[in-house]
């Protein structure tokens, strides 16, 4: 979707029904379309904490994603706003508002589940709202959190334990948000301020101990430490009274509460300025058609009854994305190829060094457009195409170099044959005269320029063709005496065989440039392969660097405020 399209509204991107969750195609389309980047921003939280409202404001506008105003859950399952990024130019924006969790009118909870899952999935920033404080109550809504283990999977293999490594999850986990709607209490501890942030961390702290009542209240917290690498905290004022509420969408900011409108712009300024683009494990940026088909692998996933599985998705994207590369690498190859060769060459190596560097080049972009080729099978298939096509335009060659080359023998040699018929040569000393002729006629065809690499093996079969033709005027000169014409039949046998020769080598010169074109191209392909493998192993150790740190920071407690205790 380019930067001018207009998304006036959002749309539905999964439908939650009673049964199922169901994808919109039309959703669908919208992503198919967006090339850019994306940065993706879910909320969550219970129903009617005015999530919405928040999403209108990223989205820059009053209206769009539905308040509602009644103690109903207004939006259900995932609705989806995609908007130029008001940052980052050339980056798009989604917004994708959830409908809230906990609505006693659903009766069952397990898709509740599924959205705060998806929602994490999909998202690059997640954002948690809830109204009040961070209490224990406010923890125990957030059970979600605690279930994630049991609604995704990490990794495909069928070996891995239920209770995959936490560190398997901080890899591809968005950052968390934490937004405290109606926040009644002063931000000080012992009398001295602290940030929201602090409060945060301050809120995550464990309690030591091992009973029951000490490892439900951990869990909760020890889940958001493990899982989400960077974490954040926004507190709001109510915006205005209560009575009013249901008329956020109509009101004006200066007939909102000051400090509401200044914390609504920081939240927003905030997410503007540090959301990434959703990224995948391999640093692999996510832009409309990969987010597309993330969506429908994990809905598919769910729908199936099996749990998403990243590793499952990102192989499903490659297998889309690596089709795709092959066909853009080929498709650049006969680009190059269709503006730089002209058929025939003068020699097979100016063929074959034109077909080398557009090669070279579609290598290229098979590696830029290309990730986790599982044994390398899109690359290899790449590499026969690519074969398949050097040996195509090496036929084409020597067809377009026949057919020039007799096109010119016919020319140059016409009037020759002509006078072959009208008897020209049949006389005493027309041999000799035939012999200058086709001398003549030789050097003529020879000085012709681009007529390729049959030039040679052309020329000696339509002499050979002759030869019965000349050996009769030869044997019928009436000036020659039969040892000049045995003299010159043993010439034309050495002339003969010395062409053949000469042909058998041109022939084992070529088989033996094929075969060296052929080791070129298998050396560039490993040459550029271990180019990338080595950068994809440097971006392996850099995200197995940050999940050590991250664990390690889990683990020591490192980076949560110690100072005072957490408001009552």
């Amino acid at each position: 979707m380019a930067s001018d399209m207009h998304m006036p509204s959002p749309v539905c991107l999964i439908e939650n029904t009673s049964t199922k969750l169901v994808v919109n195609p039309e959703a669908l389309k919208i992503l198919s379309a967006i090339a850019q980047p994306v940065v993706v921003v879910a909320i969550v939280g219970l129903y009617r904490t005015g999530k919405s409202y928040l999403m209108n404001k990223l989205a820059g506008q009053k209206k769009g994603f539905s308040l509602g105003s009644t103690v109903q859950s207004h939006t259900k399952g995932i609705w989806m706003w995609c908007v130029p990024h008001p940052k980052k130019p050339n980056h798009t924006l989604v917004l994708l508002d959830t409908e809230g969790l906990g609505d006693v009118e659903k009766g069952d909870n397990q898709n509740d589940s599924w959205i705060f899952a998806l929602a994490i999935l999909l998202s690059s920033t997640f954002v948690y709202n809830s109204m009040g404080t961070i209490n224990q109550q406010a923890m125990d809504q957030l059970h979600y959190v605690t279930e994630l283990t049991k609604k995704i999977r990490a990794k495909s293999s069928p070996d891995a334990n239920e209770d995959e490594d936490s560190a398997d999850f901080v890899s591809f986990f968005p950052d968390f948000v934490w937004t405290l709607r109606d926040f009644p209490l002063e931000l000080e501890v012992d009398g001295q301020p602290i940030s929201a942030d602090e409060y945060l961390q301050n809120s995550l702290k464990l309690k030591q101990g091992t009973s029951p009542k000490d490892e439900n209240f951990n869990l909760p917290r020890l889940c958001i430490r493990k899982f989400f690498p960077k974490k954040k905290c926004f507190i709001f004022d109510q915006p205005t009274h209560r009575k009013k509420l249901g008329q956020l969408e109509i009101m004006h900011d200066d007939e909102l509460d000051a400090e509401f409108v200044q914390q609504a712009a920081d939240f927003c300024s905030y997410i503007f300025t540090n959301s990434k683009v959703k990224t995948l494990s391999g640093n692999i940026q996510v832009n409309g058609p990969r987010l597309e088909t993330l969506v429908m692998t994990y809905v598919d996933a769910i729908s199936s009854g099996d749990l998403p599985c990243m590793e499952n998705a990102v192989l499903a994207l490659a297998q889309i994305e690596n089709s795709a590369a092959v066909k853009k690498a080929i498709a650049h190859y006969d680009q190059q190829m269709g503006e730089k060769v002209e058929l025939p060459t003068e020699t097979l190596q100016e063929l074959l060094d034109l077909h080398m560097a557009s090669e070279k080049e579609a290598i290229e972009v098979f590696m830029k457009n290309s990730f986790k080729d599982v044994d390398n099978l899109f690359q290899k298939g790449l590499a026969a195409q690519l074969e398949k096509r050097r040996d195509d335009f090496y036929k084409e060659n020597i067809k377009a170099s026949s057919d020039r080359c007799s096109a010119l023998l016919k020319d140059i040699f016409d009037s020759l044959e002509e006078d072959i018929k009208q008897g020209v040569y049949s006389k005493p000393g027309g041999y000799r005269l035939l012999m200058q002729t086709v001398h003549e006629l030789k050097k003529k065809y020879l000085q012709e320029p681009r007529k390729g690499i049959q030039s040679e093996e052309v020329l000696q079969t339509y002499l050979k063709s002759k030869e019965s033709v000349i050996d009769a005027i030869l044997q019928t000169d009436q000036n020659l005496t039969v040892k000049e014409k045995e003299i010159e039949v043993q010439r034309v046998k050495a002339e003969s065989a010395e062409a053949a020769a000469k042909m058998l080598e041109e022939m084992h010169k070529k088989n033996q440039q094929m075969m060296e074109e052929k080791e070129k191209s298998f050396q560039e392909h490993v040459k550029q392969l271990t180019e990338k493998m080595e950068q994809e192993r440097a971006q392996l150790m850099a995200e197995q660097e940050r999940t050590m740190a991250l664990k390690l920071e889990v683990c020591n407690g490192t980076g949560l405020v110690t100072k005072g205790r957490i408001p009552k």
